[in-house]
């Protein structure tokens, strides 16, 4: 029989492996002994391949410094929020936008210009007040503050064309619920900053979506995110949308911070997309209001802080991550956890922030740079990674898509903090598929979580 030449140690060993199996039956002796020499061979050239950059499908992560990964962040926040909110603070949002779905047109239609403006303003918001930008960030920071504030009067003002809707249906408390989440994340532009008239707006709008009933998962989080809003700004909120919302999500945690969306599990990546981080900033203005939430929100921020644990050592070494359970099409908004806790710096021990910035933009740079990504106007196509409309689920439309944006949230962050300052870092997975040993990981240990009390109102 007549065999290729090996051209790779892996070619060797497999055709060691192949004579292997062919004198198994002749010599036992033999056999063992060319066993142990393949062995040997096989471990040479792991060894070999330790010393390169980790082998896996599709491209490899870029290596670049901080400030690089940064500009690219901010690359595409230009790309990603332009579309929506240059032509919303033109007034020209329904029009411009197309409904690209896989469920009913005219029904998204009625809801999916919020998405759009909330989620996008939910992830940029802290880059609105983001401290120490110079030069070119500063210029495109400013151009962004400008549309932020302009569109936050068109979305609301009844006598706009692009009056949003905040009460039409169910789908707009979730998106109420972003953009309450918006303007926690930058008051200082999404609310100081608005003369008297546009606050009332905004307090209307967001009041009326209180008709909407939230679903019994985490839509009961954007009923509560709608009253946090209303609570900063000094309004009356209920108790039934705020503090019993809360204790409704924390009777269904789980364990090793992990929550169900319900009473049930479900696998997908709710906890942050969703539930975490509103948690986290819900319970943070509830802090402020009255010291005896304190101690639930410490509780909370330990739970965020292991499942952005989990979270970073998800990321595969080629920027990848498991497609599994429903929304997938929000993107890299799946790290929304971990972004939040980079933010707030609050990644956990074996998370530096360097790791968990490389980590983040090897996932950022394989989805956006995915082919069929934007349409030719430059509006996000509904895709996991490029254009892939059979993974919308039938409430998924083109506003959805910018939901992506949270996971840019440690733009927030100056320019100059160490996580963006320090050296490019091999997250988790790089560093064990490499062969290096590191701790083993372990589940989170807690206390009961205390009652939580009524709001001093």
């Amino acid at each position: 029989m007549r065999f290729l030449p090996a051209s790779s140690r892996r070619d060797q060993f497999d055709f060691a492996a192949r004579s292997v199996c062919n004198r198994t039956m002749r010599n036992r002796r033999s056999f063992l002994k060319t066993l142990a020499a393949a062995s040997a061979l096989g471990a040479t050239s792991l060894n070999a391949a330790q010393n390169q950059e980790v082998s896996s499908p599709g491209p490899q992560p870029k290596i670049s410094s901080g400030s690089d990964d940064r500009a690219y962040w901010i690359g595409v926040v230009e790309r990603v929020a332009t579309p929506v909110l240059s032509s919303l603070a033109k007034r020209q949002l329904r029009n411009r936008m197309p409904v690209d779905t896989n469920g009913d047109v005219a029904g998204r239609r009625l809801c999916t210009h919020l998405e759009a403006f909330a989620r996008t303003l939910a992830g940029v918001a802290p880059w609105l007040e983001a401290p120490n930008l110079t030069g070119d960030e500063a210029t495109l920071r400013q151009r962004f503050v400008e549309l932020a504030r302009t569109c936050m009067d068109v979305a609301t003002d009844p006598a706009s064309p692009d009056f949003l809707n905040f009460n039409q249906g169910s789908q707009p408390l979730v998106d109420s619920g972003f953009l309450a989440q918006a303007i926690l994340r930058s008051p200082g532009v999404l609310w100081s900053s608005l003369d008297q008239r546009v606050r009332r707006q905004v307090l209307e709008a967001l009041k009326s979506s209180r008709v909407i009933k939230p679903a019994n998962n985490n839509w009961t989080l954007f009923a509560a995110l709608v009253e946090a809003v209303l609570c900063e700004c000094g309004e009356p909120t209920i108790e039934e949308r705020l503090e019993d919302s809360l204790r409704r999500m924390l009777k269904w945690y789980l364990g090793d911070g992990v929550y169900g969306d319900g009473p049930q599990f479900h696998f997908d990546h709710y906890n942050s997309f969703v539930i975490h981080p509103a948690l986290v900033d819900i319970l943070e203005v509830l802090k402020r209001r009255d010291d005896r939430f304190a101690p639930a929100y410490d509780m909370v921020l330990e739970r965020a802080r292991r499942y952005a644990q989990i979270q970073e050592r998800l990321i595969a070494p080629d920027g990848t991550f498991p497609a599994v359970g429903r929304s997938l099409a929000y993107r890299f908004g799946a790290f929304h956890g971990l972004a939040q806790m980079a933010l707030k710096r609050q990644l956990p021990d074996s998370v530096k922030p360097a790791q968990g910035r490389c980590a983040l933009t090897a996932v950022i740079r394989r989805m956006i740079e995915a082919p069929g990504t934007f349409d030719p106007q430059g509006w996000l196509r509904v895709g996991f990674c490029g254009q892939q409309l059979l993974i919308g689920e039938s409430y998924i439309s083109t506003g959805s898509l910018y939901l992506c944006t949270v996971g840019l949230l440690p733009l927030g962050l100056s320019p100059h903090d160490s996580l963006w300052t320090a050296p490019a870092a091999r997250w988790t997975s790089q560093r064990l598929w490499s062969g290096e040993s590191l701790p083993s990981d372990h589940a989170l240990h807690e206390k009961e979580m205390p009652p939580l009390p009524i709001l001093r109102r």
